[in-house]
């Protein structure tokens, strides 16, 4: 099980600081879609140029064009690059496609994705490396999790690794593992606690046990 630390609401030199604090307790940063809007992929170069031996998702959440911004997102330096379960089948293979060209690994967000148990099936057939459940940060403000949703695809994906996001924290990380997801992702869990550093040294000992 892997540990992964969403950044999104830093700027890049921010971004290199925090992770310099926690470098040791996480696998893979994630330069998260609003860095990716105000940054650019210079963000995701920066950050792999800073953190080599660590490995880089860059949270592009494609719809389309997805050959070609997985291209771009590789050439950056990114190892994972994200697309959304939402989009076309041929989008989704495109960027499988271009990934394998280059090396790199592709997770599919299943944000907003209505029939979870059917698409999760589709797309894990498709040879894509993750399928992620996520709860985005409007559905967290009303106390939403993915806990279920995480149950609900590890059920059904025969192939992917499985993933988690949105809104975990060290006391319901427990709950989390419980379901034996392959990626743990988390944003203000780590970034939002006083002691950044205790907070993902005590996850990433959770996350390894598990």
């Amino acid at each position: 099980m892997e540990l992964q630390l969403a950044l999104d609401l830093v700027n890049i030199p921010q971004a290199i600081e925090l992770v310099k604090e926690v470098e040791e307790h996480i696998d893979i940063v994630e330069i998260g879609t609003p860095v990716v809007i105000n940054e650019g992929l210079r963000a995701v170069k920066e950050m792999k140029e800073a953190f080599p031996s660590l490995k880089v998702l860059a949270d592009l959440k494609i719809m389309d064009a997805a050959g070609y911004e997985v291209m771009k997102a590789s050439e950056a330096g990114a190892d994972i690059i994200t697309i959304l379960g939402a989009a076309e089948d041929m989008s989704i293979k495109g960027a499988v496609e271009e990934a394998k060209k280059q090396g790199k690994k592709i997770l599919v967000d299943m944000i907003a994705v209505k029939d979870l148990e059917t698409r999760a099936q589709e797309v894990d057939a498709f040879g894509v490396d993750y399928i992620c459940v996520h709860t985005g940060y409007d559905l967290q403000a009303v106390g939403k999790n993915s806990f279920e949703d995480l149950q609900t695809i590890k059920r059904v994906v025969k192939n992917a690794k499985t993933a988690v996001a949105g809104g975990i924290k060290l006391e319901t990380l427990s709950e989390v593992i419980k379901a034996q997801p392959d990626l743990v992702i988390v944003g203000g869990g780590i970034t939002g606690q006083t002691d950044i550093k205790g907070a993902a040294a005590q996850m990433q000992k959770l996350v390894k046990q598990g």
